[in-house]
Formats: structure tokens, C-alpha cells, sequence
């Protein structure tokens, strides 16, 4: 017999009856499920086509589990699903099959707690995750933004600034055992410490390469300043431009955050030939939910790459109450991180989300063979008119910039 949890409220009834987790929609960990559970096997698929896609014209397969995973999945209580993403054979080329696992999570002790243990607690918390993705043959793994910590950056309390750590710090070195021990690639996104240049900081992208060595960093190109939320009180804009991390499993590039607002970011990283972006992402629910499932899958489409995107979940409450811009009295936390990863393919398919409000690891397998396959048949790079927009870019930044306006001669002349 079904829980209340998957019964959909009959129209008109009241929806109290159903217990409603915190985050959760209507008691359901996602959109998707509440629609599986809400329609017709067949209504649901003509549905779930629209919404996510065909991939090489056809839904999205499931990957089966490995038994180790599941059961650290029912132990520790996270989300997890897997789904693979296809190409079509070539004649000239195998396959380049690429096993990608994302992580999203709340954080584990109250942020009363010393840092320390928060910080502890979470590489606790973590481990059988990591460890599920490692025994499902995951060859990059990524975590989300700021993972080692509380997404204290709304606060404006330099406390928090202790969380900050060097690239090859406490936090890396917990991941390279497991790069080392999985074969791994792993993308670890901190508050940086850059030691060497009067201890700025940093939010920093520190991959990890599959035998435990650091391939490099990569800072956050773009600053939130949303009303009086304002991340620069903690760092500013990166240093580093658009890097493209060649690894043993394919070109990787990490658009952190913010940056999915700003198209031309996901194109420098194209340009620069990435197979696969990552945009691991710390978001609230009433700022940018509604946006939250477009940008990424645009940016997929537009670059012709996969785009795996990251949410951490929960709400995280503080100490000292603070104010947002929105005209609403001060409070003590920033609201919910709605989770919801998933992954875009350059074909616009894409899989479902995770959990909206539970921690979860999301495994896609993807043939990275799709990308040519989806430039050569769009042909967005050689439609497209760089040259042009170089132009208009090189003039716009400078101050004697006049837009490109053509007005109409007779739209202030006064009737006869």
C-alpha cells in the first residue's frame, strides 16, 4: 500500500494530511517524482520527454547500482540515482565513456558548534558518499561550493575567514586518498587561503587528479551583490580566466557558482575546449529556483558540452541575525538550499533532479563523443560571428562607448 507520502491530494482536499518535509514539494523529494507519482505510466513519459528530453532519441537509461553503494545509500540516508547518457557510433572513433558522480549535502553539526568540529563533521558525513562513488566507478567526482563549511558569506562575520585554507590543505589531503584509491578525478571547491600572496582569499576550485596530485585552481570568476548580499566582503573576482583541466577522463572546466548567470563565462570555458563544466552552486530557493533548471541546460546546448550542476541542501541557521537587501527584517538564515542536481547534455537532454532536500550523489555515465557530434550537426561554432562581437565588445568597455541605436526620425516630431 502507498505511504502518504506518494498519494497526490485529490482536488479540493486538504493537503495538511500529507507529512511535508522540510523542503520537500508536497512531501516528495522532487518535481519529477511528484509527477511519476501523480500520472499515468504513459502520461508521465510524454511528460518526462518534454521536460527533460530525448538523449539520441530516446530517454535516459538507469544505471544499475552496485550493491555496496545501495547500502551505504539506505544506511547513511542519501539520495542516489544514476542515469547514462548516449552517443551514436562512429565509424572512426570508440566511445569515450565517462562516469561523473555529484555530490550535494547539508552540513552535519550546528553552526554554534566549533569550527573545527563542523569541519570534521562534514569530512564524516561525506565519506560514505565518496565512498558510494568510488565503488560505482566514478571517474570524476564533484562537490559542491564552499563544501567544507557553512555558507557563512552571507553573514558579513569574518569568523568564518577560518575556514580558509591553502590549496594543498586539510581538505585536499582528506580527498586525495580517495582520488588515490578510486582512480578518481576530484573537483574540491573551498575557501582558499593563498599563503604566498598576503593570505588573500579566495573562492577557489582545487582539482585533485586521479593519482592524488593537484592539477591546479580555479577562482570564482563572478561576485553575487544581490541587495546588501555581497560576497566580496570574503574574496573577490578570480585570477585565474577560464582554465580547462585536461585529465585522464576528458577536458574539465569548473564555472563556479555565480558565474551560471553570465553567458559569456560558459563560452570562454567552450572556447577553451571543455568536454564537461561543473557549476558547483551553494543557492536559495525564493532567489533563483525558477532559473536554477535553464541556465545550465542552455549553456549545455549553446557550448555543445555536458554541464554538471551542483546545490548544496538545507537550512543553515546562525548565531547573529542579518538582513538580505529585500526589505525583510533581519534574520538568522539565509533560507533553503534547494539541492536539485543534475546533469545537461549538449543534445538538451537531461536527467532528473536529486533530492530537494536530502543529501544526495548523482552518477551519470556520458559518451563524451556527443559533443563533436552535437557541433557538427548545429554548427554554433561556425555559425557563429566572433569577430563581430569582439568588435562590439572591444567598444563597449571603453568610456566613449555609444550604443548601436538607430532611431526613427519621426518618433518625436509633433502631429501637424
Amino acid at each position: 500500500m502507498a505511504s502518504k507520502e506518494e498519494k497526490i491530494v485529490a482536488e479540493g482536499e486538504q493537503t495538511d494530511e500529507i507529512p511535508i518535509k522540510d523542503g520537500s514539494i508536497c512531501g516528495f523529494e522532487s518535481l519529477h517524482r511528484l509527477l511519476q507519482s501523480s500520472l499515468s505510466p504513459q502520461l508521465f513519459q510524454e511528460v518526462s520527454r518534454l521536460l527533460l528530453g530525448l538523449n539520441s532519441g530516446r530517454a535516459l537509461d538507469a544505471i544499475a547500482i552496485p550493491e555496496p553503494a545501495k547500502s551505504l545509500s539506505l544506511n547513511h540516508d542519501f539520495d542516489l540515482q544514476a542515469f547514462s547518457f548516449h552517443a551514436d557510433n562512429e565509424s572512426m572513433r570508440q566511445p569515450r565513456i565517462v562516469r561523473v558522480g555529484l555530490i550535494q549535502n547539508s552540513t552535519a553539526l550546528p553552526t554554534t558548534a566549533p569550527l573545527s568540529e563542523q569541519k570534521q563533521g562534514i569530512f564524516q558525513k561525506l565519506t560514505p558518499i565518496i565512498k558510494a562513488a568510488g565503488t560505482s566507478g566514478v571517474n570524476i567526482l564533484c562537490l559542491q561550493e564552499a563544501w567544507t563549511m557553512p555558507f557563512a558569506f552571507c553573514t558579513r562575520e569574518k569568523r568564518w575567514c577560518e575556514f580558509a585554507e591553502p590549496i594543498d590543505g586539510e581538505s585536499t589531503q582528506f580527498l586525495q586518498e580517495f582520488a588515490r584509491k578510486y582512480n578518481m578525478v576530484i573537483i574540491s571547491p573551498i575557501l582558499e587561503r593563498d599563503e604566498k600572496h598576503g593570505e588573500v582569499l579566495w573562492n577557489t576550485a582545487v582539482v585533485i587528479g586521479n593519482h592524488g596530485n593537484i592539477i591546479g585552481k580555479h577562482r570564482k570568476n563572478h561576485i553575487p551583490r544581490v541587495g546588501d548580499f555581497n560576497e566580496s566582503t570574503y574574496y573577490m573576482e578570480g585570477n585565474t580566466g577560464h582554465p580547462v583541466f585536461e585529465t585522464a577522463f576528458g577536458k574539465i572546466a569548473v564555472n563556479i557558482c555565480y558565474g551560471r548567470h553570465h553567458p559569456l563565462n560558459w563560452l570562454a570555458f567552450g572556447l577553451n575546449g571543455a568536454e564537461i563544466v561543473f557549476n558547483p552552486s551553494a543557492t536559495v530557493g525564493e532567489l533563483s529556483e525558477p532559473m536554477w533548471p535553464i541556465e545550465a541546460r542552455n549553456a549545455a546546448i549553446a557550448n555543445s558540452y555536458f554541464v554538471c550542476s551542483i546545490n548544496r541542501v538545507g537550512t543553515e541557521t546562525f548565531p547573529n541575525p542579518f538582513t538580505s537587501g529585500d526589505g525583510k527584517p533581519q534574520h538568522t538564515d539565509f533560507g533553503h538550499f534547494y539541492g536539485s542536481s543534475y546533469v545537461s547534455a549538449p543534445d538538451s537532454s537531461c536527467t532528473p533532479s536529486l533530492s530537494r532536500h536530502n543529501d544526495g550523489l548523482l552518477i551519470s555515465e556520458m559518451d563524451l563523443n556527443l559533443c563533436r557530434q552535437l557541433k557538427d550537426k548545429w554548427g554554433f561554432r561556425m555559425t557563429a560571428r566572433y569577430e563581430m562581437y569582439a568588435d562590439l565588445l572591444g567598444r563597449y568597455v571603453r568610456p566613449d562607448f555609444e550604443p548601436q541605436v538607430l532611431a526613427d526620425p519621426l518618433l518625436h516630431k509633433k502631429s501637424l
